[in-house]
């Protein structure tokens, strides 16, 4: 089923390309172009508990890819994905995160191929300081952040826009077929300027289907911007009865001399499974406090000094630390 419904996906992107492309050759004369993208997050720490402290330098993510224009509404990206696999003895490892082409004109926009996700797409922007900490869908594992599939998004006017795509489920670092897929549905609303709703909504299913809603209001105003999220997904990796839940508070302050403020707050907690007489993912539930101020000497590089707290609740006085001098460099 998931092969004869990729096959319709992909047929029809084609055959949707092919008759917009012929339909705007008449007003769409820009000569193809492409060009380079490197982003690289690297940061140097110390972490401290009661058991001690560790310090590390680390580069944490290193983006490169290539963006073509093959016409102003076709589009085509590749992005290799370097990080550290955070278990094993490798020290580094790469992934295929973008593989796609995409269509964009008059509000209506398609991608296919291995694509970013809207998942949290908005939610990661408005927190702004993925280099430090991602945001919470993404740190908590609520869903990867890039996947196979095709996404369609639609904006009628400039206080409302749709989503929606259809996913192998997996991510971009195990894409192998099963008889899965992941569905989703998207609105994001604009009522007046610089405030922002968006609804989500996603469903994939083997044994047990698993659920995830989202809800995220976000704000801007001058040079101060603030965002507040709730998240639940039921049934975890398909597995009957692994929900969890979790609320993000973030916001940031624009200063004089490219200086900027942030703070944020995470909470995320698991149920109890029938048999069980804790959660099931207690190891991972807890609350994060994060702080710090950023400098920009120029516009490609970023610089911020940084506390993170982790404090797990299954165990209330193991509060760790995290100061970092952390730094994005995009080119």
């Amino acid at each position: 089923m998931q092969r004869h419904l990729t096959f319709s996906i992909i047929m029809a992107f084609i055959a949707l390309s092919n008759s917009i492309n012929v339909n705007s050759q008449s007003v769409d004369t820009i000569k193809p172009y492409g060009k380079p993208l490197v982003l690289i997050f690297t940061n140097v720490n110390t972490s401290f508990n009661k058991d001690g402290n560790s310090p590390a330098f680390e580069i944490t993510r290193a983006y490169l890819g290539y963006e073509y224009f093959f016409s102003r509404n076709i589009s085509s990206r590749i992005n290799i994905d370097v990080a550290d696999p955070g278990a094993g003895e490798l020290q580094m490892t790469a992934f295929i995160k973008n593989a796609y082409l995409q269509y964009k004109n008059n509000g209506f926009s398609a991608r296919l191929g291995m694509i970013g996700v809207d998942q949290f797409n908005l939610q990661e922007k408005h927190w702004g300081y993925r280099y430090i900490y991602k945001s919470f869908q993404d740190e908590y594992k609520f869903g990867p952040s890039a996947d196979l599939g095709a996404a369609f998004e639609y904006s009628p006017s400039e206080i409302i826009s749709f989503d929606f795509s259809v996913l192998n489920g997996e991510g971009y670092k195990k894409i192998e077929s099963d008889s899965a897929l992941k569905a989703t549905f998207g609105i994001t609303l604009k009522p007046v300027r610089g405030l922002e709703f968006r609804g989500y909504f996603d469903r994939m299913k083997k044994d047990y289907a698993q659920i995830s809603v989202a809800l995220f209001a976000g704000y801007t105003i001058n040079k101060f911007k603030a965002g507040a999220e709730y998240n639940i997904q039921k049934n975890h990796g398909m597995i009957n009865q692994k929900d969890f839940s979790g609320i993000s508070v973030y916001s940031s302050l624009a200063l004089r001399g490219k200086f900027s403020l942030f703070a944020r707050y995470d909470y995320l907690w698991s149920e109890d499974l029938p048999d069980s007489e804790s959660p099931w993912n207690e190891s991972n539930d807890g609350q994060a406090f994060i702080a710090g101020f950023e400098y920009s000497p120029v516009k490609s590089i970023r610089i911020a000094p940084s506390y993170i707290g982790w404090l797990p609740s299954e165990n209330m006085n193991s509060l760790t630390s995290t100061i970092a001098l952390n730094f994005e460099i995009k080119f």
